[in-house]
């Protein structure tokens, strides 16, 4: 009981502390709330982001801020089709020992061994040196000369991708999408905020960025995310959901047989629980409910469904399909809590 009472508090803690973190993210950055939403659920459910916009919209300003203010270490990678794996997991060099003069290989780490690291245009870069990255961002692990170095905790890629520009790119296989916690759209801000930011970048000075968390405190908040109870009315809702996607099941809507080529794995469920948990304990709540599910659809299934060519032929994207999925399974928890009774 004690425990539980323990873990209500840090909720209540991580719910003050992501208030915080926006508010000092705001001095530096203008609009892109559901963008920042999503980076930090991303990051309390140990996951990755993959960022789709075109440049100039503050991007590698965003990571850098929010590693500021999680006092997070913070590597950009400029990913180039000459980019080699070595030169983000690191490379063995040969050097002398001054005493001995015994010459012996060490280890030198890449950009990679830090907490938060950009991947900028990562579709840039040929699938070689591509599946380095995924490779680490699954394992937390690199391995070099036949030892493994454990990467720093906590971890999170940011990778992106310009979606306008696509001559000369190596897109990412569907598998390798799919090691991507969330696909988040970067959209062009409204007028207002474009009036904002001119005011701002024009101005004389930085703004100052107070920090609000550090790594301990993160890893802390993690293991708490998963403590998180989950209703059987929500695991029903999350699974017919993704479960609705697939052409081939016969609970799939007709429209889903008719556009869909694919539909999305098992790995879609578990994020959806997984990331509404931690939309739910950075609210302040220590439960999840099907409106956090609902809210995390797109940016978690978005990359993992692939619409077929009669689909692509009527103007239809993956975000168009699932909003209309999404309005054919209301939210009704008695529904779902029949299912399991």
């Amino acid at each position: 009981m004690e425990k539980k009472i323990d873990d209500v508090q840090a909720v209540k803690e991580l719910g003050e502390a992501r208030d915080k973190v926006v508010a000092e993210l705001r001095k530096a950055i203008v609009g892109m709330d559901d963008v920042i939403d999503e980076m930090m659920i991303a990051i309390f459910a140990q996951g990755h982001c993959l960022l789709v916009g075109v440049p100039g919209l503050a991007k590698t300003l965003l990571v850098s801020s929010l590693a500021q203010t999680l006092s997070l270490s913070f590597k950009r990678i400029q990913f180039t089709p000459d980019l080699m794996p070595s030169d983000i997991t690191g490379t063995e060099l040969l050097q002398e020992d001054p005493e001995t003069h015994r010459r012996q290989f060490k280890f030198l780490e890449g950009p990679v061994f830090t907490n938060l690291l950009l991947a900028d245009e990562i579709n840039r870069t040929p699938p070689k040196t591509q599946a380095a990255l995924l490779e680490a961002m699954q394992e937390k692990t690199v391995s070099s000369g036949g030892v493994d170095y454990k990467l720093d905790k906590p971890f999170f890629v940011l990778a992106t991708q310009n979606p306008i520009e696509q001559e000369g790119t190596y897109p990412l296989p569907e598998a390798q999408l799919d090691r991507f916690l969330f696909n988040v759209m970067v959209k062009y801000p409204s007028h207002s905020e474009e009036i904002d930011i001119m005011r701002s970048v024009a101005g004389d000075g930085l703004p100052e960025i107070k920090k609000v968390l550090d790594g301990p405190a993160i890893l802390e908040f993690q293991h708490l995310i998963r403590r998180i109870p989950v209703a059987d009315h929500v695991f029903e809702y999350a699974a017919a959901l993704v479960r609705a996607t697939r052409p081939d099941q016969s609970e799939a809507p007709d429209f889903v047989k008719k556009f869909m080529a694919w539909g999305a794995g098992p790995r879609a469920s578990l994020n959806l629980i997984i990331a509404g948990k931690a939309r739910a304990a950075l609210r302040g709540r220590c439960h999840v409910a099907i409106e956090d599910i609902r809210e995390l659809a797109l940016p978690i299934l978005r990359h993992r469904i692939i619409p077929n060519f009669a689909a692509r032929s009527e103007g239809m994207t993956s975000d168009t399909l699932i909003e209309r999925l999404l309005e054919e399974m209301p939210a009704d928890e008695k529904l779902y809590s029949r299912k399991t009774s």
